[in-house]
């Protein structure tokens, strides 16, 4: 197995794609297996073209890919600039199986396992991962990962939503020579290959983790038996004033996704936004369902503690996982305008894993799973890391 990563900022859209197109063929030797390519908005008027000769330079191999905000490859990540990021693979023992689904041809959820299988053309007992690009305005997104997720259980399903369009249309989607606006494309992945994810949520916790006594639908009325407003004063008033200056600007809550357990780490909670407060009532609204019974925790995020919470991540991963490639999905909200300093996350990994090939984008909601379940993140870094099953 052999990745490269690949990127030119040459504003000229033929001229970024012969950079991109001679150095993966010089650097893997031969014709890729798999290619991704990620394009700045700034080659949106070429895309088709982009598309067309970009699988023509690189031998035909299955191309995947998106329009975006920003893109990321050999440990650089560009924002706001001209930008062309490729991705090649060279994967021997690895079935490839690329697809494109309209928007009402997608699969809602409860759709078997085995229907999946034919619509996707894999072979029986295949055991894929996926790597997923849907459309904001055209897909319904988290129907779409809950779907997958309830019939590949076992995968690793990880990707990002395509950036800088602003309705429907506007983004774009490659999938081989062809470019599409709306749906979702992907690839199931199966054979001598290993998936390992990294969902950094960039998030600490603040109090204590509380359960919900009272609330239903998206609203949260009472923390063990307390109004959740309550709860907030009394946390801000014992609050640094750092921490209190986050809970006024980047105040969220925390879901507990593992049942039944006594201890609470950062990684076991599934980070949302609060999207109002009630003065009237003190209940709160939360970017997500909430049940009486759950365990919930506020938590905070910035900077420091987005470094730090990707890397304790990192770390976990370093022992026994030596990869030959890596994909980044990252919100656009992450990068420069969080860290103040280009490449963070990227300079992260490379901190950790050495000069693996890595490439990505800057996702308008990034994908990855969280306790063993996937979901539609904002504010998140994704890693998809391959190696290899076992050796040839």
């Amino acid at each position: 197995m052999h990745w490269t990563s690949c990127l030119s900022t040459a504003p000229d859209t033929s001229a970024a794609v012969d950079q991109v197109a001679e150095e993966a063929s010089d650097r893997l030797g031969a014709a890729p297996d798999l290619a991704f390519v990620f394009a700045s908005r700034h080659h949106r008027p070429h895309f088709e073209d982009l598309a067309q000769r970009l699988g023509d330079a690189l031998g035909r191999a299955p191309l995947l890919g998106c329009g975006a905000g920003g893109v990321i490859a050999s440990g650089t990540e560009i924002e706001d600039a001209p930008g062309l990021a490729v991705v090649a693979a060279h994967l021997p023992g690895v079935h490839v199986a690329p697809f494109h689904f309209e928007p009402q041809e997608v699969p809602p959820p409860g759709t078997a396992t085995a229907t999946w299988d034919a619509r996707l053309g894999l072979p029986d007992a295949s055991a894929p991962h996926f790597i997923i690009m849907p459309d904001p305005f055209t897909c319904r997104v988290g129907d779409f990962v809950q779907a997958m997720d309830e019939a590949y259980p076992d995968a690793s399903i990880v990707g990002g939503m395509p950036s800088g369009g602003n309705q429907a249309g506007d983004n774009a989607m490659f999938l081989g020579n062809r470019l599409h606006g709306a749906g979702v494309v992907g690839v199931a992945l199966s054979g001598n290959l290993v998936v390992d994810t990294v969902v950094a949520q960039g998030c600490r916790p603040v109090g204590a983790p509380m359960f919900v006594t009272r609330g239903g639908g998206n609203v949260i009325a009472e923390l063990d038996g307390r109004a959740p407003s309550e709860v907030l004063q009394e946390l801000y008033s014992q609050a640094s004033a750092r921490d209190q200056k986050l809970m006024r600007s980047a105040l969220h809550i925390g879901v507990v996704m593992r049942e039944a357990q006594e201890v609470y780490r950062q990684g076991d909670f599934l980070i949302r936004n609060i999207i109002a407060l009630d003065g009237r009532t003190g209940s709160v609204g939360v970017a997500t369902n909430i049940e009486p019974g759950q365990v919930v925790q506020f938590h905070i995020r910035d900077a420091e503690t987005s470094a730090e919470d990707l890397d304790r991540l990192l770390v976990a991963h370093e022992e026994g996982c030596e990869p030959a490639g890596a994909l980044l999905f990252s919100c656009l909200g992450r990068g420069e305008n969080l860290y103040g300093e280009p490449d963070h996350d990227s300079q992260a990994f490379a901190r950790r894993f050495g000069p693996v090939p890595v490439g990505g984008f800057f996702c308008g909601g990034e994908i990855g799973p969280v306790a063993g379940r996937t979901h539609l993140h904002g504010y998140t870094s994704v890693f998809a890391m391959f190696r290899r099953r076992r050796a040839d």
